[in-house]
């Protein structure tokens, strides 16, 4: 079916409101709920259509092969928010900055801070699964959906988990979503556990040595001292001429200090205060350095793990733009490299028992690694079996394993 009979088709489903062209011409549906955009996924299973999902395009590039794109943009809304209950159901095109302000406007905090631009829609940020600092302190991405409604490749409409913090009877669906990068269905609407606003926020920074850093954050974490967000920087990434070890701390304003005198009596590191005025920016900076180059992976280790896992990347590709949670591990790599080069990557990580996960590259890149390859036997077919029971005729065009579409 061309083009243009596919874009009379979501017309006629959606409205003229509801259907555009893409930055490459191709039929872009929009819609503006949850039905609505179900209603797309049912046609296109009927029709035997590739989707290509996409959200805002500041993270993942729109440029996977498809038959039409739908995108989160008309689901920008923030539902409601409960700050009795300290929970907001949010719909997945919404932008991290704009769910912020509403949430603050309530007393209200949503502890992610995502690598990227501050308008990633919630959805790519829930679908990629990818924490920002605030990890060490506040947990990964999962810790932080309670629920979600998910339009299946074929057009059922799922809802998982609840609007509740204790809600799980069996397996919890809602896992299987927060990092699936929209395998497994395309999110509508998630419900987002918050915190208090914090009334504090102070970031100390500290120079010098890696092994040095990487030793002192050791003994913090040991020492019990538990900062929201405990990041080593590279020089590149840091604009620095050292590796930089950042603390956080955040919360009421008699707790924030209490951290802060003690970090101080801790080992002999000289820590430096970001000034007030800074810190926002000093964390904006640390985010979007993730997008310094076409490609970004994560490797999932733990925190002793940090020296030789950074080794590792180094001995095939380099140590520019590298940020790692010195106290719960994962370390995130962005630049540029030819696919063996990745492979030598993932294939060193696995024997180490190590996952790489290919967080943002090109279509050409993402089909041949997959997002998140297999690194232990029996899982590609797991996947394989999850992704046959929620897109029966494979519409959606991810990349989760080398070599599919």
């Amino acid at each position: 079916m061309s083009d243009h009979a596919i874009f009379a088709r979501l017309r006629a489903l959606l409205g003229t409101s509801g259907v555009e062209r893409d930055a490459d011409g191709l039929p872009c549906a929009t819609p503006d709920t949850a039905d609505a955009l179900s209603l797309v996924c049912r046609l296109a299973h009927e029709e035997g259509w590739k989707i290509r999902i996409e959200g805002r395009g500041t993270w993942l590039p729109s440029d996977a092969p498809a038959d039409l794109a739908v995108s989160s943009r008309g689901l920008d809304q923030v539902v409601s928010v409960s700050p009795a209950d300290l929970v907001a159901t949010v719909q997945a095109g919404a932008t991290l900055d704009s769910v912020r302000r509403r949430l603050a406007e309530e007393g209200m905090w949503l502890a992610l801070d995502p690598p990227g631009r501050p308008e990633r829609s919630v959805g790519s940020i829930i679908a990629t699964a990818t924490a920002g600092p605030l990890r060490q302190g506040f947990g990964p991405v999962r810790d932080h959906v309670l629920g979600c409604t998910v339009a299946t490749g074929d057009g059922r409409l799922v809802k998982a988990g609840g609007r509740v913090v204790k809600n799980v009877a069996g397996y919890d669906l809602t896992k299987l979503h927060v990092g699936g990068f929209g395998g497994f269905g395309i999110i509508a609407e998630v419900h987002l556990r918050l915190r208090a606003l914090p009334r504090a926020d102070v970031t100390l920074l500290a120079r010098g040595p890696r092994d040095t850093l990487t030793s002192a954050a050791r003994d913090l974490i040991a020492a019990r001292l538990l900062p929201g967000a405990l990041e080593l920087l590279s020089p590149a990434l840091a604009a620095e001429a050292d590796w930089i070890l950042a603390a956080r701390f955040v919360g009421t304003d008699a707790a924030v200090q209490a951290d802060v005198r003690r970090l101080s009596s801790l080992g002999e590191l000289p820590w430096q205060p970001v000034p007030t005025d800074r810190t926002a920016a000093f964390w904006s900076m640390v985010s979007r350095g993730s997008l310094g180059g076409p490609i970004t992976l994560r490797l999932g280790v733990l925190g002793d793990g940090i020296d030789d896992s950074i080794d590792l990347l180094s001995h095939d590709l380099d140590e520019g733009l590298v940020a790692a949670g010195a106290g719960a591990g994962m370390i995130r790599w962005t630049g540029n490299a030819p696919v063996e080069q990745l492979r030598a990557v993932r294939r060193a990580g696995a024997a180490r028992e190590i996952p790489m996960t290919l967080e943002r590259a090109p279509w050409a890149l993402r089909r041949a690694l997959g997002h998140f390859g297999a690194y232990r036997e029996g899982v590609g077919q797991l996947v394989g079996r999850l992704r046959d029971s929620f897109d029966p005729r494979q519409c959606l065009s991810v990349a989760l394993e080398a070599g599919n579409d």
